[in-house]
């Protein structure tokens, strides 16, 4: 037998071999039918296909061919690159004409899925046929921000915090509404809250909706995901829930896993749940994602964020929330890539909106959140949204930190007024992010001008879709002040 295509090209690490040649006899114990491959692509959604069992053994070495099509889509499926040009649009040869890439299984990500009867997953890197990486998985942008972390001396560590709502349907739409079409979403299913809200963290009300959850928390723990806490958030049927810290790869899987486990637990079930940060639906309040991070020594495995008696950080730690603060303008089309996310960006809503940190303060964009010699000390950046890519909003936290690192970023003084704080504000709207990310050159060099130029294009696509619906409307900004038709029909249903 030849070599398979991850042999062929040295893709796998020892542990990833060891994983794969435990996986066939775990496949064949556990009377699996098919496998479900599956990656994530632009928007932090998985894609992939499912594989009967035999075919999957072959596919795990060999990888699979399939075509790189979604990575002309836009948040509604409308093509934003040309694939029928020379260079697919992207001014890449091997890209002309939509072509096959490789996925290829990473076999330590492989679960078996709970809700889903004889079924496995696993998630899967993407590389052209030379076995070079595909230049706009979001997987491998991460993969190399955290290696250049490591390079530096440390490992990234990141704990989840989300915030989401579940809701349950009451008609799917499928045959009263429309289905929509490329460039078009169709009308997303008509839903309930299954509680009222604002009365933050009741046991009652956490109660009234236990039984949608504790089938959900059986198969999160099913999954390997270290869940810590499922919580009663502030709005009708908005959830909050926490796990315990990852390495950042490790992080940003679980949390990819986490959503698509969510949704599809839920709806097996008649409920819709959403991440989409407001959706339009009366009483709702915007969903945050809260991104937890520190950086670990590699020679000691020390937190290297601990401060000392009389500082909220170590000088690693303080500068490291100095990089992330000098570049959150530019980082704001990851932490916050849709439309609707800039909703959140309210002075006193408990959301940052502009360039602050304090010390165990909410109204601070970093939250910082450590004790002389406590090893948990780390910082909570505040500004992301639940739709966010999760490779993309650790990575640009990863880089974001080690520049302050590497470069003694002084963060300015802390600030115990963070709403009142005489500070440059964070980007209120997806256009104005991507203007500040498309001229940004330290984002440039971290993700390299491909990446950029491909994700400011892709999401200009979402901004002027939006921007033409205004203009329909003769009552376009009173229309706006609330959550449009046009962003719950964009992600409601999607994210």
């Amino acid at each position: 037998m030849g070599k398979g295509f991850a042999q062929q090209h040295g893709l796998w690490t020892a542990e990833q071999r060891d994983a794969a040649e435990r996986l066939s006899a775990r496949i064949a114990e556990s009377g699996l039918d098919v496998i479900r491959m599956s990656w994530p692509d632009q928007h932090g959604l998985l894609r992939g296909k499912t594989y009967t069992a035999d075919a999957f053994v072959s596919a795990l070495r060999d990888g699979a061919e399939i075509t790189m099509a979604p990575f002309f889509f836009d948040t509604a499926n409308a093509i934003v690159f040309n694939p029928f040009s020379v260079g697919g649009g992207f001014d890449i040869p091997e890209l002309s004409g939509s072509p096959n890439v490789v996925m290829l299984p990473d076999p330590t990500t492989f679960r078996i899925l709970p809700w889903a009867p004889e079924t496995g997953w696993v998630l899967c890197d993407l590389y052209m046929r030379d076995g070079s990486p595909f230049p706009f998985a979001p997987r491998q942008i991460l993969r190399t921000a955290l290696d250049q972390v490591r390079r530096a001396g440390y490992d990234l560590v990141a704990g989840i915090e989300m915030e989401w709502y579940i809701t349950r349907i009451l008609d799917d739409s499928l045959t009263s509404g429309d289905l929509g079409g490329p460039g078009s979403p169709g009308a997303p299913p008509q839903v309930a809250p299954l509680a009222r809200g604002y009365s933050y963290l009741q046991e009652s009300h956490l109660d009234e909706i236990d039984h949608v959850l504790r089938p959900l928390r059986k198969h999160l723990s099913a999954l390997g995901l270290p869940l810590r806490t499922l919580e009663d958030e502030w709005a009708p049927s908005q959830v909050e829930t926490t796990f315990d810290v990852l390495e950042g790869m490790a992080a940003a899987d679980a949390t990819t896993l986490f959503r698509s486990a969510v949704k599809q637990s839920c709806r097996r079930s008649g409920y819709l749940a959403t991440f989409m940060c407001t959706p339009g639906v009366p009483g709702f309040y915007a969903s945050g994602w809260h991104l937890h991070s520190s950086l670990t020594e590699r020679s000691t495995g020390r937190n290297a964020m601990v401060p000392a008696e009389g500082e909220p950080l170590s000088e690693i730690g303080r500068h490291y929330v100095g990089g992330t603060l000098e570049h959150a303008i530019a980082a704001s089309a990851f932490t916050t890539p849709t439309v609707n996310g800039y909703r959140r960006r309210r002075p006193y809503s408990l959301a940052p909106d502009r360039i602050t940190w304090g010390y165990d303060n909410r109204a601070a964009m970093v939250r910082v959140i450590s004790a002389p010699g406590d090893g948990s000390s780390h910082i909570e950046n505040r500004v992301g949204e639940p739709a966010a890519n999760p490779y993309l909003y650790i990575a640009a936290q990863a880089l974001s930190g080690l520049d302050g690192v590497t470069n003694k970023i002084d963060p300015g003084p802390i600030s115990d007024d963070p709403y009142a704080t005489d500070v440059p504000q964070l980007p209120t709207s997806l256009s104005a992010a991507l203007d500040a990310l498309e001229g940004n050159e330290f984002f440039r060099r971290a993700y390299g001008d491909r990446f950029i130029d491909y994700i400011v294009t892709m999401k200009r696509s979402e901004t002027t879709r939006y921007a033409a619906h205004l203009a329909e409307r003769p009552d376009a900004e009173e229309y706006a002040a609330n959550v449009t038709d046009w962003e719950h029909r964009e992600y409601f249903e999607l994210f």
